[in-house]
């Protein structure tokens, strides 16, 4: 049996080509092993950060390539077709990480009535929550078009939730007002429903093009277009979200707010325009939100199932606005993966569209 693969250069994420895998035989392997069909995964602009920071942050060394080559991690979906782990069965549905590709090998450990986690040596040392694989068969919350908005937005809004728990936790650093950049992705739209709540002000910046649809959302206080970010009072103190990496708005505003800037987080890279070497800006020095040191304090503080029960809680109450947010794209073939993310990673896809796809025809 063969597996096909979608994978792109490291050094130029234009360059994509499918390569054909051997399969092993898992009837010859040690036990705990499993092989998955990769049934559904979605892809958005997150997953083209994953690529952007694939060698710092180890996102490569999760699904190997050929050299020079490297295969973006998605969200989605996975039904196991052979099992050498006795408590795992054939037909079991998975959710989590899985590459762009049909299938995957799973050296299953840790199971439990709820999920497992894949033990392969190659995909230790990164955030233990890309090698865990939610036990989803029967549960109707991952069925359907809910299993769809799961794998669309449920890692993004973990982040979402993430920030918002930690700007809370801070008092909003004093800030009056928090900004979210490249306001239409989904994770800025899900920490803004989530700051919405707070009685923060939450000023979205966009472009022209999409200041429609994020003030369609509702969850903006204000929506403010990237050319008239000097239209923003500049006495305010004002936290800063930057979701869209691109060093010019950055240090725009900064120079804009200087001392009222409290609070700076980079959180994405939607704009691909980030420079390598940035000069000292006034105001807060911007730095990288990590999620997994937010997760590392949360769960000994809230302990077992503690993050889990407060992001389920917060979860319920985004997921039923998807609907009237959010049309589901569904895309099966390579040359449907293909197009899908050459139009992803060219910035072409709208922010009201979500891509479900399959390599399986």
């Amino acid at each position: 049996m063969t597996s096909t693969d979608f994978v792109v250069a490291r050094n130029d994420l234009n360059q994509c080509k499918f390569i054909e895998r051997t399969l092993p035989d898992v009837a010859a392997l040690p036990s705990e092993i499993l092989l998955t069909k990769v049934t559904s995964f979605a892809l958005t602009a997150n997953n083209i950060t994953y690529a952007m920071v694939g060698d710092e942050l180890k996102y490569w060394q999760l699904f190997p390539a050929p050299e020079g080559f490297g295969n973006i991690p998605v969200w989605g979906f996975g039904e196991v077709i052979a099992s050498r782990h006795p408590n795992v069965a054939e037909g079991e549905r998975l959710f989590g990480y899985f590459p762009m590709g049909t299938h995957l090998v799973i050296e299953a450990a840790d199971v439990s009535k709820g999920g497992l986690r894949d033990g392969a040596a190659h995909r230790q040392g990164v955030a233990p929550v890309y090698n865990a694989y939610a036990r989803v068969s029967g549960n109707p919350a991952f069925a359907g078009r809910q299993g769809d908005y799961q794998a669309l937005l449920r890692p993004l809004f973990m982040l979402s939730f993430l920030v918002d728990d930690f700007l809370a936790e801070n008092g909003f650093f004093g800030a009056e007002n928090v900004m979210l950049s490249s306001a239409s992705s989904k994770t800025a739209f899900g920490l803004a429903h989530l700051l919405h709540t707070t009685g923060i002000k939450v000023i979205g910046l966009t472009s022209s093009a999409n200041s429609g649809f994020v003030k369609l959302l509702g969850c903006y206080d204000e929506v403010i277009t990237y050319d008239r970010l000097a239209s923003l009072p500049s006495d305010k103190p004002t936290a800063f979200v930057d979701m869209a990496g691109n060093s010019d708005l950055r240090e725009t505003l900064h120079r804009h707010f200087g001392a009222q800037m409290k609070y700076s987080a980079r959180v994405g890279l939607t704009h691909r325009r980030s420079a390598e070497t940035e000069p000292e800006l006034p105001g807060a020095k911007p730095t990288w939100f990590s999620a997994p040191e937010q997760i590392r304090v949360r769960a000994r503080e809230w302990g077992p199932g503690g993050i889990e029960k407060r992001f389920s809680a917060a979860w319920s109450g985004f997921a039923p606005k998807l609907e009237q947010w959010l049309k589901v794209i569904e895309g099966r073939g390579p040359a449907a993966v293909q197009a899908a993310y050459l139009d992803t990673l060219a910035g072409r896809v709208p922010p009201e569209l979500g891509h479900i796809l399959s390599l399986s025809e």
